[in-house]
């Protein structure tokens, strides 16, 4: 950055209003939503997933908060943050080989597949390809959120730092063959259908959908104030992060706002 282009700064008054609006906000969510942790990891859930109890993993008789496909899906963006992190590429900002690349779009046109088939099956008189289980759900939608995130995770360091390490968030099929075996390990813990592990992971799992909302509401405020590779230290994430919760939960909150006014329940969607 040079002398003709001064880095922005956020200014301490801005930043304490930034803070304070994104905890008055998140506060009035949970005043507003169901109590309990699983009351509140179901409110996630309610604002992003169908909830269908039959397309669920159940704990104790009680679906999960997020639907089979979507508990895959978050759970792959946290395992795939936590690789990231476990590995050192804290701050990678290149998208992974190209040979790598194609193998996660295959997962995303997997669950794109079962996806679609299993909606077929929704349409009276209408029967899918095969028939459509939770255990495919979740499978394909882990491996789906996995390449998500090692897509969009190298995206948001480019954005962000001031100095984004030059790596790849995944350098060969040898490395990707590793995670995905650790993917696939967190995808067995809820196969297990342990009634401890599906709560943890539930949980786990709707940390994804704020992990990734927040990622996405921090660039997008970085980009609107043009303030992209000014971050110099962690601590410099405090204020687009805050901004980015608040973003998170106005989107929550508000989606919650209105299916409970449109339906009268919390409960997921009743199919028939």
């Amino acid at each position: 950055m040079d002398a003709a282009h001064p880095v922005r700064r956020i200014s301490r008054t801005a930043a304490l209003l930034i803070v304070i609006a994104a905890a008055a906000i998140f506060g009035v969510w949970v005043l507003g939503t169901p109590a309990g942790i699983k009351g509140k990891a179901d409110a996630i859930g309610y604002a992003i997933c169908h909830r269908i109890a039959s397309h669920s993993f159940l704990i104790n008789g009680d679906p999960m908060p997020l639907c089979a496909r979507c508990t895959g899906i978050y759970l792959g963006v946290v395992s795939g943050l936590a690789i990231m992190f476990a590995s050192g590429r804290r701050k990678v900002c290149q998208l992974p080989a190209r040979p790598v690349m194609l193998i996660l779009v295959l997962f995303v046109v997997l669950m794109a597949i079962d996806g679609l088939n299993s909606y077929i099956t929704l349409i009276p008189g209408w029967a899918g390809a095969y028939t459509p289980h939770n255990a495919l759900r979740l499978l394909t939608g882990i491996y789906c959120g996995f390449a998500v995130i090692s897509f969009i995770f190298p995206v948001f360091n480019g954005v962000v730092w001031e100095q984004p390490t030059d790596a790849r968030s995944i350098n060969s099929l040898r490395e990707l063959a590793g995670m995905c075996a650790v993917v696939g390990f967190v995808a067995l813990l809820v196969l297990s259908e342990r009634p401890t592990f599906l709560l943890i992971l539930g949980l786990i799992s709707t940390l994804g959908v704020v992990a990734m909302l927040t990622m996405i509401g921090s660039v997008l405020f970085l980009s609107v104030l043009r303030m992209e590779n000014t971050i110099r230290a962690w601590r410099g994430l405090a204020v687009p992060l805050a901004a980015g919760v608040f973003v998170t939960f106005i989107e929550i909150g508000g989606i919650d706002a209105i299916r409970l006014f449109l339906t009268g329940t919390w409960a997921g969607f009743r199919l028939g």
